[in-house]
């Protein structure tokens, strides 16, 4: 998976008033929430920008609330590609994340906020990877039409297995045959997509079915 650096600086003002004037100024509202459970009552003071959100058991978890450009992070947002992010923040130490969210004005399709999610080195991730179709399917050779259904699947693993496309070859997909989830596998990763969902098919065309009813006679 590849890198994506990203400069971000802890909020110091917050609420809707707050949110619409640095969007004025080309900022960009962030939360990071975090994935390591801290004892409560914590021990130390937090950083800028920093919250505690209670988790239950004595223990919670703590989430950041940042700003970034908007065009820091335009090709992260608009990019078919899947991203671990280091963010770094200032004044404090530099984060890994990967997107979790993102929300868009329903009139002006801006960007209005964005949230990520911790990652840790150890630690299983969830997220979608792009798939990719590889090769010349068979069905596609005699007269069908491929029809790819699941640009995305679910996987889980830790984040340096995640791949950046998970490559699906269909060289040997025939004429109105499908190829399922449960069809697939990837070295150091699950996918945790349903297993019956149709990845992609070859569809019978008018044509191809011409051509097999004139061989048939």
């Amino acid at each position: 998976m590849k890198t994506f650096k990203l400069e971000a600086t802890p909020r110091e003002a917050f609420g809707k008033k707050a949110s619409k004037e640095m969007r004025k100024q080309g900022l960009v509202p962030v939360v990071l929430y975090g994935r390591q459970p801290v004892e409560l009552p914590l021990k130390g003071e937090l950083n800028t920008g920093e919250k505690i959100v209670e988790t239950g058991s004595g223990k919670g978890l703590i989430v950041s609330e940042l700003t970034v450009t908007a065009e820091g992070v335009r090709k992260l947002i608009y990019s078919p590609d899947i991203f671990l992010v280091e963010i770094e923040i200032k004044g404090n130490k530099a984060v890994k994340a990967i997107l979790q969210a993102s929300q868009y004005h329903p009139v002006t399709d801006n960007l209005l906020h964005i949230d990520f999610l911790e990652v840790f080195d150890n630690k299983p991730i969830r997220m979608e990877v792009p798939v990719e179709l590889v090769g010349h399917a068979a069905g596609v050779r005699s007269g069908g039409k491929l029809n790819q259904t699941m640009r995305k699947l679910k996987v889980t693993g830790l984040a340096a297995n995640i791949p950046e496309k998970l490559a699906v070859n269909i060289d040997n997909l025939e004429l109105g045959k499908v190829i399922k989830v449960a069809e697939l596998q990837f070295d150091n990763i699950e996918i945790v997509s349903p297993k019956n969902s149709v990845v992609c098919m070859v569809k019978m065309t008018r044509a191809a079915q011409s051509a097999a009813t004139s061989a048939s006679k």
